[in-house]
């Protein structure tokens, strides 16, 4: 019986493409999310000043001009799309504002979508380094509450 909806995280890296290409071989779908979280770039900026101790300059953003964050988010987002269609998945792409976490707004979208899977690649980190530098994956894994697949990296 095939899913009815899952959702793919996609931020462009080849995990990501490599958990497109299992999703679209293992798992029979009616319909696929390809979401591609960004955070704006104020928000960026600020919480870099804040880790490095520098005061942030004022800056306010152009009401007129898309963020870059965002039109990068879009190209990225397009890119898992064909991809996924590529692979034979009904998709439809979407890029969600990261006002948190990453792993956090995943979570949240795949809630409000209310999608019978998660699938996402991971970087595959071990000892002290995953103790460093947790991965998205692993917090969606831990945090969701729905079945999610997690698509290690290749040799």
């Amino acid at each position: 019986m095939p899913a009815g909806l899952m959702l793919i995280a996609y931020d462009g890296s080849d995990d990501a493409k490599r958990a497109v290409e299992y999703a679209g071989r293992f798992i029979a779908s009616d319909r696929a999310v390809v979401v591609t979280v960004w955070e704006p770039m104020a928000r960026q900026a600020a919480r870099m000043s804040g880790i490095s101790g520098v005061m942030q300059p004022e800056w306010v953003p152009d009401e007129e001009t898309e963020d870059i964050a965002l039109t990068d988010a879009k190209v990225t987002n397009a890119e898992g799309t064909e991809l996924a269609e590529a692979v034979g998945l009904i998709t439809e792409g979407r890029c969600i504002e990261c006002s948190t976490t990453i792993w956090a707004a995943i979570v949240e979208t795949a809630d409000e979508l209310a999608v019978d899977i998660i699938v996402a690649g991971t970087r595959g980190t071990t000892g002290l380094r995953s103790l460093l530098q947790s991965s998205v994956a692993d917090h969606v894994l831990r945090h969701s509450h729905r079945p999610v697949l997690i698509v290690p990296p290749g040799k």
